[in-house]
C-alpha cells in the first residue's frame, strides 16, 4: 500500500524560503511530519544552490540526537583532542563562508551540531534552510525565536496525523521481508554506513528497500526515506528483538575500519543496551570524550556504566554531575575515593574538582578551603603544590580578599613549577583582582597569560570581567560592550557560559542605562539558578540594580531578596554590588535618604576590601542618587581614570549646586555613552539646589 501524502502547496512556501535567504540568514519550515517539508527544502536548494560556493546537507535523527556532533560528522573533522569551543571554531573555519546549509529535521539535531548551525547562521558564514517541528535544542529554536530566519508554517488542509500513521503502518507491513529487515536495522540507528549495513542484510535487501521507497542511499550512507517509516518499524519490533539488532550492529561497527571519534561514541551508546558490552576502560574513554566535547548527559550515562573501570571513570562522572549543577551527587561520587591509595597526580586530579565542587556547587567555601589546605600538606611535588595555590587564589578572590588572591596568584605565576592549569587559574584570578583593586594597567597582561595557558572555558569570563571593568573605568564603553558580547557569542547558547557572558554585557549596559540589561539578567538568573557559581548571586544583584534604576520597586525588591538569600562567602567579592542593589531598590521606592546611605555603605565595603575601582563605581552611583557629600570620599580614591575624573566633577558640581557644571557633566556623560548618568546630572541641574549650596550660582 502506498502512502497518500497530503503535501503543502509549493509556491507560498518557496516564496517564504526565498525571502528568508534574501533578507535574513535563511528560513525554517515548521509543521508536522509528512507534509512535504523535506521536498520543499530540496527544491529550494536546487533553485538557489548555484548562488553559493557550496551546498551542504545536515539531517537530524532521533538515534543520533544524544551523540555530540553526530549530525555534522560528515562535514567536519572531530579531533581526538580539544574541547567544545575549539571543535566548533575549527568546524566553522573548515566549512568557510558563502555556504547554503540545508538542515532536515533540525529539532532532532544533537545540541553541538545545532550549536555549529547556529554559529554559521549568526556569523553570516551560511544561509540556512531548515525543516523542524516547534521543539528541539535551544540552539535550534533560537534560529527562529531570535529572528535569524524566517518562520514558515506548513500544515496543509486535509492533513491528518492519525490517518497518515495508519497508512505508514500498512506501507511498512506490506514491504518485502528483506526490505523490512533493512528498515529494522535503521530503526536502531539511522542512518548507517553502507559498509556496515551490507554484511548484515546483503546488497539485494538494501536495493529492494530502495526500490520500495523505504530507504534512500546518499554518499555511501543508508537512511530511512521518511522518519515515519523508522518510527513505525520501531513500534512493531519488541525490546528483545531491538537488543539483538543492536548487538549485531555493535559487532559490525567494531569490525569496520576507520572508526572516528563520533563513531566510537555511537558504538559506546549502542553497546550499553546490547549483549556485546564494551570493556569498562573503553566505555570510560568514551565517557571522557563526551565530557571533553561538552555533552554532560552522555558523559554521565557512560560514566555510570564504566564505574568498574575505576578512578578515571569516577572523575568523569563527578565532573559531568557537578557541571550540571548536581553538586551533592558529585560529592558523593568523589567521596567514595580513598585518597591514601592515590599517587600525587591522582590526588591532584581528585582534589581539584572536589574542592571546586565544595566551594561553588555545595556553597561550602570554608570546608573547601580547609580541604585544599589539608591536601596541599599531602602532596610532595612543587607542581602539585603550585596548582593547589592557584585554586586557593581563586577561592580567596571570590571570598572577598582580592589583595591576598593577587599575592597568591603572582607567586604562582613566578614559579617555574606552574603548569598550564595553574597559570590559567592564577592569571584569571589576577586579572579580575587587578581590575577591582584599581591596577588597571595590569589587567590585560594577566588576561593574556590566562589565554595563552589555554585555561578552562569558564575562567575566560573571570579574566574577561576584569577586562570589561578596566575598559569601563577608562571610558571605553563601546570596547567593553564589544568584548562582553564577544565572550557571550563565543559561548553561543551553551550554559552556563552564555548566561555568564550576558551578566558581563548587562554590567556594561547598566553603566549605559539601557533597559536591555533587565531582559538579559532575567534570562541569566534563570540559567544560573541550578548552578552554584558566584555569578548567580551577582546576576541577581545586578538585576535588582537594573530594575531599581528603571523604577520597578516590587520587582527590584524580589530580585534583591533573592540576591541576599544566595549571597555568602563564595560571592563575598561582590558584596559592594549587593549594597548597590539595596541602594537602587530604595531609589525605586522613592526613599532617597535610604538610597544614598546604602550607596555609601557599598563604597565603604569596597574600600575595606581594597576594591578601589569598585568603591569608585559605588560613589559614582551615590552621586547619581544625589549624595552631596561624596567629594571627600572620592578624594580618597587613588585611581586616575576617565570614570573617576568625571565622577569627581559631577560630585563637586552637585555639592556646589552648580547648574552649569551639572549640565556640562551631563554632556560629557552623554559623549561617553553613559546615558543614565547623563540624565541624572541633567535632572539635578534643574532641581532645587541642595542645602548649603550657593542659591545665586547659575
Amino acid at each position: 500500500m502506498s502512502v497518500d501524502w497530503v503535501i503543502t502547496p509549493r509556491d507560498r512556501a518557496l516564496d517564504g524560503l526565498q525571502a528568508g535567504l534574501r533578507d535574513r540568514s535563511g528560513a525554517v519550515l515548521i509543521g508536522p511530519d509528512g507534509v512535504g517539508k523535506t521536498s520543499l527544502a530540496r527544491c529550494a536548494a536546487e533553485q538557489h544552490g548555484a548562488d553559493f560556493r557550496r551546498v551542504a546537507w545536515v539531517t537530524g535523527t532521533e538515534s543520533a540526537a544524544g551523540i555530540p556532533f553526530a549530525a555534522v560528522d560528515h562535514l567536519i573533522d572531530v579531533p581526538v583532542v580539544g574541547k567544545t569551543a575549539e571543535v566548533l571554531r575549527a568546524g566553522r573555519e573548515a566549512l568557510g563562508s558563502d555556504l547554503l546549509l540545508v538542515v532536515d529535521d533540525a529539532h532532532l539535531l544533537d545540541p553541538l551540531s545545532a550549536a555549529l548551525v547556529y554559529q554559521l547562521a549568526v556569523s553570516d558564514a551560511a544561509k540556512v534552510i531548515a525543516t523542524a517541528d516547534d521543539e528541539g535544542p535551544a540552539e535550534v529554536t533560537a534560529l527562529w525565536r531570535d529572528g535569524l530566519v524566517n518562520r514558515i508554517e506548513v500544515c496543509p488542509a486535509g492533513h491528518d496525523d492519525a490517518r497518515l500513521a495508519e497508512q505508514v503502518a500498512s506501507f511498512v507491513a506490506d514491504l518485502p521481508g528483506d526490505a523490512l529487515r533493512t528498515l529494522r536495522y535503521l530503526a536502531v540507528h539511522d542512518p548507517l554506513p553502507l559498509a556496515v549495513l551490507l554484511p548484515l542484510t546483503g546488497a539485494d535487501a538494501i536495493e529492494r528497500a530502495r526500490e520500495s521507497g523505504a530507504v534512500r542511499i546518499e554518499n555511501a550512507m543508508v537512511g530511512c526515506a521518511h522518519p515515519l517509516f523508522r518510527d513505525a518499524v520501531r513500534a512493531s519490533v519488541g525490546g528483545p528483538a531491538l537488543r539483538r539488532l543492536r548487538t549485531a550492529l555493535v559487532d559490525r561497527m567494531l569490525a569496520t575500519p576507520g572508526c572516528g571519534v563520533v563513531d566510537q561514541l555511537r558504538v559506546a551508546v549502542l553497546a550499553v543496551d546490547s549483549d556485546r558490552p564494551q570493556p569498562p576502560l573503553e566505555v570510560a574513554a568514551a565517557a571522557a570524550t563526551a565530557l571533553r566535547l561538552g555533552d554532560l548527559n552522555l558523559a554521565e550515562h557512560l560514566g555510570r556504566t564504566a564505574l568498574a573501570a575505576g578512578f578515571e571513570a569516577r572523575l568523569t562522572l563527578a565532573y559531568s554531575l557537578a557541571w550540571q549543577g548536581r553538586g551533592r551527587e558529585a560529592d558523593d561520587v568523589l567521596s567514595a575515593v580513598d585518597p591514601a591509595e592515590l599517587n600525587d597526580a591522582q590526588l591532584m586530579a581528585w582534589a581539584l574538582p572536589r574542592a571546586a565542587n565544595q566551594f561553588w556547587m555545595l556553597s561550602e567555601p570554608e570546608r573547601a578551603t580547609a580541604f585544599l589546605r589539608a591536601t596541599r600538606g599531602r602532596v610532595s611535588t612543587p607542581q602539585a603544590q603550585t596548582t593547589l595555590d592557584a585554586l586557593s587564589a581563586t577561592f580567596s578572590m571570590n571570598a572577598g580578599a582580592p589583595q591576598r588572591a593577587l599575592s597568591l596568584a603572582e607567586d604562582v605565576l613566578e614559579s617555574d613549577a606552574a603548569d598550564d592549569t595553574a597559570v590559567g587559574w592564577a592569571a584569571s584570578a589576577a586579572a579580575l583582582s587587578c581590575a577591582r583593586l584599581g591596577r588597571l594597567d595590569d589587567v590585560d597582561p594577566m588576561a593574556q597569560r590566562a589565554l595563552d595557558a589555554g585555561h578552562p572555558g569558564l575562567l575566560r569570563f573571570t579574566s574577561g570581567f576584569g577586562q570589561t571593568t578596566a575598559l569601563l573605568l577608562t571610558g571605553q564603553l563601546d570596547e567593553a560592550q564589544a568584548m562582553a558580547q564577544e565572550l557571550t557569542d563565543f559561548a553561543q547558547l551553551q550554559q552556563p557560559g552564555r548566561a555568564i557572558g550576558e551578566v558581563l554585557v548587562a554590567d556594561v549596559l547598566l553603566v549605559r542605562g539601557s533597559l536591555q540589561a533587565v531582559s538579559l539578567l532575567r534570562r541569566a538568573t534563570a540559567a544560573l539558578a541550578p548552578t552554584g557559581y558566584s555569578w548567580g548571586p551577582l546576576a541577581w544583584m545586578l538585576l535588582a540594580q537594573a530594575l531599581g534604576q528603571h523604577g520597578m520597586p516590587m520587582e527590584a525588591a524580589k530580585a534583591l531578596s533573592r540576591a541576599e538569600s544566595r549571597h555568602g562567602l563564595k560571592s563575598m567579592l561582590f558584596a559592594p554590588e549587593l549594597g548597590l542593589a539595596r541602594a537602587w531598590t530604595y531609589h525605586a521606592r522613592k526613599d532617597s535618604l535610604g538610597a544614598i546611605a546604602a550607596a555609601r555603605d557599598a563604597a565603604k565595603t569596597a574600600e575595606r576590601g581594597g576594591q578601589t575601582a569598585v568603591a569608585l563605581r559605588a560613589l559614582h552611583d551615590g552621586v547619581r542618587l544625589g549624595d552631596t557629600r561624596a567629594v571627600d570620599s572620592l578624594a580618597r580614591i587613588e585611581l586616575d581614570c576617565v570614570f573617576g575624573r568625571i565622577t569627581m566633577d559631577h560630585a563637586r558640581a552637585l555639592a556646589a549646586g552648580d547648574r552649569c557644571g551639572l549640565q556640562e557633566v551631563s554632556l560629557r556623560y552623554h559623549d561617553l555613552g553613559m546615558s543614565a548618568a547623563a540624565n541624572d546630572a541633567a535632572r539635578q541641574a534643574i532641581a532645587d539646589p541642595p542645602p548649603g549650596a550657593d542659591p545665586n550660582r547659575p
